[in-house]
């Protein structure tokens, strides 16, 4: 099986998880448009969807399915997200895309949040993919040394503003053996909006597409 087939089964299993005449949650990235592009088959059966990023809203939209503002939304019983990287823990590292700090927020607000990826995004030790951090643009010089003084190599991602304005440094070289210890530690640093490690709050069950079919990790607790 492609890439492509791995994430449109986890896509389409994903939709058992949706919760009928209910608002539901929707994070950004290639395997939530094939998640979106399935919820639009069922569109009828749910009241509408809150968006993590522009382009999952106006995909969303194209689909007629109605896009809510979080700060209108009173519950919120599942958001369904992916990662670029997650342990059997389903602490994961997200933001390859630009949208962390508003996956994060939904990701808080929801009853449970179920993560899909394809089997290539299951890893023993995170790490391997940079850890994107969002910051406020003054505070990107800041940061990155701040970054450099815990043995990660910062990279300025050229060329791009997330959907609230701020910059993104891609820190490389990280090996992550404590990741809520590590969230909460550099979300303490002035001019960080957020970091890409859900840890502090991961997914509730894991979605993976293997060749064999798409297997249910539940999170540990």
């Amino acid at each position: 099986m492609t890439q492509d087939e791995l994430k449109q089964q986890v896509a389409q299993a994903a939709l058992k998880h949706v919760v009928e005449d209910k608002v539901v949650g929707v994070g950004s990235g290639s395997t939530v448009n094939f998640f979106i592009d399935a919820l639009a088959g069922i569109k009828g059966r749910i009241e509408g969807a809150v968006a993590a990023s522009e382009a999952s809203a106006e995909r969303l939209k194209k689909h007629g399915i109605r896009v809510f503002d979080l700060n209108g939304v009173s519950e919120l019983p599942v958001y369904v997200d992916g990662a670029d990287e997650i342990t059997e823990h389903l602490h994961m590292v997200k933001g390859g895309g630009g949208a962390l700090t508003r996956e994060k927020i939904i990701a808080a607000v929801a009853a449970k949040f179920v993560c899909i990826c394809d089997a290539s995004k299951l890893v023993p030790v995170l790490g391997k993919f940079p850890l994107p951090v969002e910051v406020i643009p003054m505070a990107r010089s800041y940061v990155g040394r701040e970054m450099l003084r815990r043995k990660s190599q910062p990279v300025l991602r050229e060329g791009f503003k997330t959907d609230n304005g701020n910059l993104i440094l891609d820190c490389h070289g990280l090996t992550i053996l404590d990741p809520p210890a590590l969230e909460a530690e550099l979300n303490n640093i002035p001019g960080v909006v957020t970091n890409g490690l859900f840890a502090r709050r991961g997914a509730d069950i894991l979605l993976l597409g293997e060749p064999a079919g798409v297997r249910a990790i539940p999170v540990k607790r």
